[in-house]
């Protein structure tokens, strides 16, 4: 019988909340830089593009705090499937 070990219930899982906030944060960064390209006479795709290269390093600069936080929640899921893995394993073996 396999007996799985309990969620810890004081802290919810925040990895897909930080996710979907880094997410949508860097799709309001490439918003916020197309609109004044826009609002200039540039084409909307041209502006997109744009858009989306300038928002690279920017959201590497300005979302860096966010960042860390969803790649500590991988780090984590990541070393949570990994030891499940092993445990998995070393009861497979005997």
């Amino acid at each position: 019988m396999v007996v799985l070990a309990p969620q810890n219930p004081l802290r919810p899982p925040t990895l897909a909340r930080d996710v979907a906030l880094y997410s949508a944060a860097r799709l309001a960064l490439v918003a916020f830089l197309t609109l004044p390209l826009l609002l200039a006479g540039v084409p909307l795709l041209v502006s997109l593009l744009i858009a989306v290269v300038v928002a690279l390093p920017l959201s590497i600069v300005l979302l860096g705090s966010l960042r860390a936080r969803v790649n500590a929640g991988l780090a984590m899921v990541g070393a949570r499937r990994r030891a499940e893995r092993d445990r998995l394993r070393r009861e497979l073996r005997g």
